[in-house]
């Protein structure tokens, strides 16, 4: 019997008209973008299925969105009869791994990342902040020369993703991301590539947006987990609610330890990953982290089809 954990993405897996098909097939999809609209107050099931892209590239607006699409597969797998025995989420996934574990409910956790989208948005204005993936170099020798360049130019730059073997992602003030990329290059990176993101998310400079989001989890209802859930600060399991709310805290301005939380995961025996929301990057990091590791994604029917016919193939 395989065990098996559920993943959940974060920012980046966004694309316009994500969801629609089960939302189109599955009452109990449609419920939960029914709810997460009331919650909202506007229509987050329009802004995924109709976009437009630019509008659903914004923070405010991403974080909400695959959130909901995320719970929405849930539901989707839960009235096919797949459930997880750990949970863990990349980032802003780290909130909905939470909903499925009863932790936190949908309408609170689509209001707590609308909020969060835009407090991160407004701690550093669009322009001010970069971030930049880094291919091809050990995560000591990323994390050394970003500290040599933060103390040289007195800007903020830190590694902030630490995702698979060979991918570490860098945020920071936009200057000092450019000179930590020529510095990167310099030691050996294979690739060092800025990336399409609106604000440095998990470095330092998001300490303010912290603050802010304390504000708004401490009038939230957090319960403790029916699972564990991996969280990102420490790559460790938490079920009790006030650490799981102190983490989601902490979480906004420190590195995502992926690999690390992966890692654990495959360490206590899970060896069935299934990515739960749009997109299939987390499966990628899977696949680089264990290649052994059954690494399944759900994102519309098809992918739904196919992870549904393995789980009956190992049952």
């Amino acid at each position: 019997m395989a065990k098996t954990a559920f993943v959940f993405p974060g920012q980046g897996s966004q694309t316009v008209g994500m969801c629609k098909e089960f939302y189109d097939n599955y009452a109990c999809a449609k419920k939960v973008f029914e709810e997460a609209d009331e919650a909202l107050g506007f229509s987050i099931a329009k802004m995924c299925f109709e976009g437009p892209e630019d509008q659903l590239r914004l923070t405010m607006n991403t974080q909400p969105a695959i959130l909901t699409c995320s719970i929405a597969v849930l539901a989707v797998l839960r009235e096919n009869g797949l459930n997880c025995q750990i949970a863990g989420g990349h980032s802003l996934g780290e909130y909905s791994a939470l909903v499925a574990a009863g932790s936190l409910s949908l309408v609170d956790a689509v209001r707590s990342v609308r909020k969060r989208g835009q407090f991160m948005q407004e701690a550093v204005p669009v322009g001010e902040g970069a971030m930049a993936a880094v291919m091809g170099l050990e995560p000591e020798t990323i994390d050394a020369i970003c500290r040599k360049v933060e103390a040289e130019c007195g800007e903020a730059v830190q590694a902030v993703n630490f995702n698979c073997p060979g991918q570490v992602v860098i945020a920071g003030a936009a200057g000092a991301v450019t000179k930590a990329i020529d510095a990167l290059k310099e030691a050996g990176a294979r690739r060092a590539v800025s990336l399409p993101v609106s604000a440095p998310f998990h470095s330092t400079l998001m300490r303010p947006a912290a603050a802010r989001l304390k504000e708004v989890l401490d009038e939230v209802e957090f319960h403790d987990a029916k699972f564990p859930v991996v969280a990102n600060v420490t790559a460790k399991p938490v079920t009790k609610a006030e650490e799981i709310r102190s983490l989601l805290v902490q979480q906004a301005a420190s590195p995502v330890k992926w690999e690390m939380s992966m890692r654990y995961m495959l360490g206590e025996g899970f060896d069935t990953f299934v990515e739960v929301g749009p997109g299939k990057v987390l499966t990628g990091f899977t696949r680089k982290i264990d290649r052994t590791a059954n690494a399944l994604n759900v994102e519309d029917m098809d992918s739904l089809e196919k992870t549904l016919a393995y789980f009956k193939e190992v049952r």
